[in-house]
């Protein structure tokens, strides 16, 4: 997510970057007891993270990719929504899918995988495993942080979607990037990077070798914090990889994760699950007050 506010780095246009379609509502599959929560990125849609909530969906997983706050639409639509609206309908949905699974991994990409971050950090051991792909956790560019006063003489920048290797695939991404909205993502940033350490749930990065959204400070961020983590290369993908060449190695990898690492305990008490509810209005309500 790095160079949102570098002009020499917006390559895409149009052409690349199509109006938003079914394919970009929401996603929801039930299974069995074990739940996965998919998130898409920043200025995107559920249509980047589609076949793969579809490909753990088809193995007999609970699957939910919602469409976050202010995206779906246009970008004046999503100059009007922040970081901790995204977080919420990402706890809204955890919360959700926890009611109904014995238990819940969370997946995201760039922006998603940043939430899922901060799900894993607020949500302790209901949060089973975290599988990202591309996740931005920093800016690169010192010009990010010049946001919350550019966002009132310019209102937005070219679009941030559309970076993917494999020809002829569009991602559908708002065609332009609000400046207010990119405003709000250093706190995300800084609020998760700051208890990074706490997350203890089993952790599987995908990280794409050319990427020209997030930079490296991102990796530095985790590893440093994480220094166990496993991390994939993705050879022959950019930033959206779940579009890509390698999606497939994305989808089945995570499949495999979620398989070593999901309880053979399937059913858990009805005190169990009536904690699980009461923890989690909890860590909604306090991440509103963020």
């Amino acid at each position: 997510m790095a160079p949102l506010l570098r002009a020499d780095r917006f390559s895409w246009d149009d052409a690349v970057v199509s109006s938003l379609s079914p394919d970009a509502e929401p996603f929801s599959a039930d299974g069995g007891p074990v739940g996965v929560l998919v998130l898409h990125g920043f200025t995107g849609s559920t249509q980047t993270v589609r076949d793969w909530a579809a490909h753990l969906a088809a193995a007999g997983l609970t699957v939910r990719a919602p469409l976050l706050a202010g995206h779906g639409g246009t970008w004046q639509d999503l100059a009007k929504t922040g970081w901790t609206d995204w977080y919420a309908d990402a706890a809204r949905a955890f919360a959700s899918l926890s009611q109904r699974c014995s238990q819940v991994f969370v997946a995201g990409i760039s922006m998603g995988g940043c939430l899922a971050l901060r799900l894993a950090q607020t949500q302790g051991p209901l949060v089973s495993g975290v599988v990202l792909v591309n996740p931005s956790l920093a800016a690169d560019s010192p010009v990010i942080a010049l946001a919350p006063v550019l966002k009132y003489v310019l209102k937005s920048v070219k679009s941030i979607g559309g970076d993917i290797k494999k020809p002829d695939v569009l991602e559908r991404a708002v065609k332009r990037t609000p400046v207010a909205s990119v405003a709000t993502l250093p706190a995300m940033w800084r609020t998760t990077a700051a208890s990074l350490a706490s997350v203890t749930a089993p952790l599987l990065v995908f990280r794409s070798t050319v990427d020209h959204v997030v930079g490296p400070a991102s990796m530095k961020v985790l590893i440093t914090a994480l220094p166990g983590t496993e991390v994939r290369p993705l050879e022959d993908s950019y930033h959206v990889a779940t579009l890509d060449n390698d999606a497939p190695e994305i989808f089945d990898g995570t499949l495999s994760f979620i398989q070593k690492h999901a309880s053979l305990v399937q059913k858990h008490d009805h005190s169990s699950l009536t904690n699980k509810r009461s923890d989690l209005r909890g860590h909604g309500a306090a991440e509103k007050r963020v």
